[in-house]
């Protein structure tokens, strides 16, 4: 079982969030946020595997309250806007994912099992185009900053993984790249996450297109 946070300031979206994700088996939503002050509290008090947090609300915003949660839960950030620059902050605060406000009920709760899973949500329709955006009109932002002794320690194998998840791709269509198991990639992400210090595969696919550029 899933456990999720919600955090907006609207009460009518999280009643709506809650009756999208209650539909779900495997997924149990544990409490409900209406400012970023009181996520996290709420997410150190719950300990959700998923916060699912707006990026603006009163008392702290949704970007503040992510950096907070870094290594706590991880977060799925809602927009309501696709090129919304707070997004960008949000991704280098440590959110795991994004997904925007009028996203269906099969693609919300399919989000929240993807990031749970430690997948990242780095989908072709949304994210991997917020990524290649975000690196190419940003570049006035400080680079990720990673262990460059974990970057020297990268085999082969990781650094090609490492590019295929700068391409937004999934766990499973780099397995399919590579002609390896899924459990294998998985197992590859892990020590490149580890190796780097990054906190999620966002991190790392905003590294891996920052040095591809």
């Amino acid at each position: 079982m899933t456990r999720v946070l919600l955090a907006d300031d609207h009460a009518a979206v999280r009643a709506g969030l809650r009756m999208l994700l209650d539909s779900a088996d495997d997924i149990e939503v544990v409490g409900e946020a209406a400012d970023g002050v009181e996520a996290v509290a709420l997410a150190r008090e719950l300990h959700p595997d998923v916060v699912v947090m707006d990026v603006r609300m009163p008392r702290k915003d949704g970007i503040a309250a992510a950096a907070e949660l870094r290594g706590t839960a991880d977060v799925l950030v809602l927009t309501s806007y696709g090129d919304d620059a707070n997004v960008f902050d949000a991704l280098r605060a440590g959110a795991s994912g994004f997904l925007l406000k009028d996203a269906d009920a099969e693609t919300l709760v399919e989000a929240v099992r993807t990031i749970a899973r430690g997948d990242g949500l780095i989908s072709p329709a949304v994210t991997r185009g917020l990524i290649a955006e975000f690196a190419r009109s940003r570049p006035a932002y400080a680079p990720i900053e990673v262990d460059g002794a974990g970057v020297a320690s990268l085999t082969p194998r990781e650094t090609e993984v490492l590019a295929l998840i700068g391409e937004g791709m999934s766990n499973a269509e780099i397995a399919a790249e590579l002609g390896m198991a899924e459990a294998t990639v998985k197992s590859h992400v892990t020590r490149v996450l580890a190796k780097l210090g990054l906190t999620s595969r966002v991190q790392a696919a905003i590294f891996a297109r920052e040095q591809a550029r």
